[in-house]
């Protein structure tokens, strides 16, 4: 879930020369593998590639805030049934341009504010997971729960999106150990250590730092997790959090939509000295689509939009309605620049050349952004991505780890090692 920006955040809360017998044989075939026509790929031969890699490897998308926008939705406000996914929605996501997009696999984000501190951060969770299990439950020709790589591997054979929880912000386990454990039961297998809040127990990258990282309370619900197999999540994380994380997992970690920060430095993008640590531990950075994270001139015009921020909230105070007017005034004599789908495969390559190709994916955090990359407007446009790529020269064996089997890899290490662990704790 995108917080950078108060500018985009919710106030409130893409030459290998394909002979015309290969072009009919794709035509023909990959519609009958995972959900795609072919028929753009007729007209690109680096999109054909894209789509033929993306038909029989799963493209793991690492975050997807729909719930969150489910449960924010002006029309059907937390309503599962009414927002219909079988349709076409406004926002960026739903069944058609998944198949489109040819997802194979899903995070659906669980996120919780950091800021509800007065009703209590474990129902507004309880719930949020509830909207993304009645969501994939709805759609059970198209979707399915999926709990493990065994789970998304099958899932995928079957033409289904394997669909998994992914809890984003540790606040919402009330400095719980049970807590955590029983957010493993109902689904969750990441969980990003903080959202923007800094927490009694884990310094955020958005917020002050009093922790050095992570206290010995942290520390714990790193092993926990390594415990339990759920996966570590930095993004959103401190530096000194990341390294802390790294210095205590057993397990590899992942950042589920972050990018590189020497490219643009976001507060919540990886330094090059953690990229390198990354490899060193057997993790994955998935990049984002989140367009000030991806382009210097979004990011610029970012900051230059907070002090505007600051006057509106002193004058209208709570009036979101007014500073929101106010803000649309000014961006309408100010025309922000666009962040474009180049940039995002920058962010990719970068990442690759720093941590190596095993340690890269696709976190888009669709549905947690309010501006979108040019060219990446939605779940359809995954397969563009892979084509810019391709252009670039990535072999099919690299996208294909792009797309999935990098974190298929770190997913199985950490299953392997919460197996590890817990036959440790029966001796």
């Amino acid at each position: 879930m995108l917080r950078y920006s108060a500018v985009r955040t919710k106030l409130s809360a893409r030459s290998i020369r394909t002979s015309a017998l290969s072009l009919l044989l794709l035509i023909v075939a990959v519609p009958q593998l995972h959900g795609q026509t072919g028929s753009r790929g007729a007209e690109d031969p680096y999109l054909a590639r894209a789509e033929r890699i993306l038909s029989t490897t799963p493209l793991i998308d690492g975050h997807n805030d729909l719930p969150w926008r489910i449960r924010e939705d002006s029309i059907a406000r937390g309503n599962v049934d009414a927002y219909d996914l079988r349709k076409r929605m406004p926002g960026h996501t739903d069944l058609d341009r998944l198949k489109k997009g040819m997802v194979g696999a899903q995070f659906w984000s669980v996120y919780t504010p950091g800021e509800y501190r007065d009703s209590g951060y474990a129902r507004v969770q309880l719930e949020q997971i509830d909207i993304a299990r009645r969501v994939i439950a709805k759609y059970p020709d198209r979707l399915a729960l999926a709990l493990s790589t065994s789970d998304i591997r099958r899932d995928f054979k079957q033409g289904k999106i394997g669909s998994l929880l992914g809890l984003e912000g540790g606040h919402a386990i009330e400095h719980s150990l049970g807590a955590l454990r029983a957010y493993y039961d109902l689904g969750v297998r990441y969980m990003t250590l903080t959202h923007n809040v800094t927490l009694d127990w884990a310094d955020a990258a958005l917020d002050s730092a009093r922790h050095n990282g992570l206290t010995p309370f942290g520390d714990s619900v790193v092993r926990e997790m390594n415990r339990l197999g759920m996966l570590v999540d930095l993004a959103h994380v401190s530096p000194a959090t990341m390294s802390a994380a790294l210095n205590v997992s057993r397990a590899p970690v992942i950042f589920s939509h972050s990018g590189a920060r020497a490219l643009v430095d976001v507060p919540r993008n990886v330094p090059d000295s953690i990229l390198r640590r990354v490899t060193a531990n057997g993790g994955i950075v998935m990049v984002p689509f989140v367009t000030g994270f991806v382009s210097p001139a979004v990011f610029s015009y970012d900051q230059s939009t907070r002090p505007l921020i600051t006057d509106l909230r002193a004058k209208y105070g709570n009036d979101t309605a007014a500073i929101t007017r106010e803000i649309k005034q000014w961006r309408a004599g100010h025309p922000e620049p666009r962040a474009t789908l180049s940039q995002v495969a920058d962010q990719i390559e970068y990442v690759r050349k720093v941590a190596g190709v095993d340690h890269v994916g696709i976190g888009s955090d669709f549905d947690g952004i309010t501006e979108v990359v040019q060219g990446l407007e939605d779940v359809s446009k995954f397969p563009d991505l892979f084509a810019e790529l391709a252009r670039r020269g990535w072999s099919d064996s690299d996208l294909r780890k792009l797309a999935g089997e990098n974190f298929l890899r770190v997913f199985a290490e950490a299953e392997t090692v919460a197996k590890r662990l817990q036959q440790s704790e029966n001796r």
